[in-house]
């Protein structure tokens, strides 16, 4: 307290408080996931959510829904590193996008020397598919549709033949990827992926579900109970 001329004043505080938010969990529980709390469980594997645009090397919008490839990566070194942790559940829902990001990511997958499995949920679209595919056994839900089309680029492109051979090279390297990963051979997916009669105003083509597993891109329709179910098995058969 201050006195002044016989008057009785509160002292000023020096510093601003301090930003409840970030000192706050169940505040920043509440922000960032909606919710109060979230349960709590003691689990032998990790999991790793990949949803809306791959982001890479160009940022996207804000009010685009990302997955940034700098996040994930890291994610997955310390999975490999960590000894707690003895299997990976990837679980997706994305359009697509950047494709040397989302090659990178699925490298990543392929490398790790732990037991891996992958869920499409609603979606798992263009550059998504090489992901999916990327883990020792994969699932999709009944529901759940798979894209299958060309490689685009958007923006300024050069008119000249070193471009197209560069469009050719990625097409190719995605292509390859895909099948040493899958059960589908190169001529069927070929078909799908340049098909002109699937998809309007483009060329390619969408799977469903079982449509999936049965051309070969994914194992087994299921959803998490399936997936979580073969992750254990597969951890303790390891």
């Amino acid at each position: 307290m201050l006195q002044y001329d016989g008057f009785i004043c509160n002292k000023i505080p020096s510093e601003k408080p301090n930003d409840q938010s970030s000192t706050d969990p169940v505040a920043d529980t509440l922000q960032q996931l909606g919710q109060l709390e979230i349960p709590k469980t003691e689990s032998n594997f990790h999991s790793i959510i990949i949803v809306g645009q791959v982001e890479g090397h160009l940022v996207l919008p804000p009010q685009n829904k990302t997955t940034k490839y700098e996040h994930i990566i890291p994610q997955l070194v310390a999975i490999e590193q960590n000894p707690k942790i003895e299997g990976l559940l990837i679980i997706l829902n994305t359009v697509g996008g950047d494709v040397e990001a989302g090659l990178a990511i699925a490298e990543m997958i392929v490398s790790l020397t732990k037991p891996t499995v992958s869920l499409v949920l609603g979606g798992g679209h263009s550059i998504g598919v090489p992901i999916a595919v990327a883990s020792d056994y994969s699932f999709i839900a009944e529901t759940a549709t798979m894209t299958i089309h060309p490689i685009r680029l958007t923006g300024l492109v050069i008119g000249v033949p070193q471009t197209y051979e560069y469009l050719d090279k990625m097409q190719d390297r995605v292509i390859k990827f895909v099948i040493e990963h899958s059960n589908i051979d190169e001529q069927s997916f070929r078909e799908l992926m340049f098909s002109t009669g699937k998809l309007a105003r483009d060329i390619g083509t969408v799977l469903v579900g079982s449509d999936a597993v049965k051309f070969g891109l994914i194992d087994e329709v299921g959803g998490i109970g399936a997936a979580v179910k073969k992750l254990e098995e597969m951890i303790k058969s390891r």
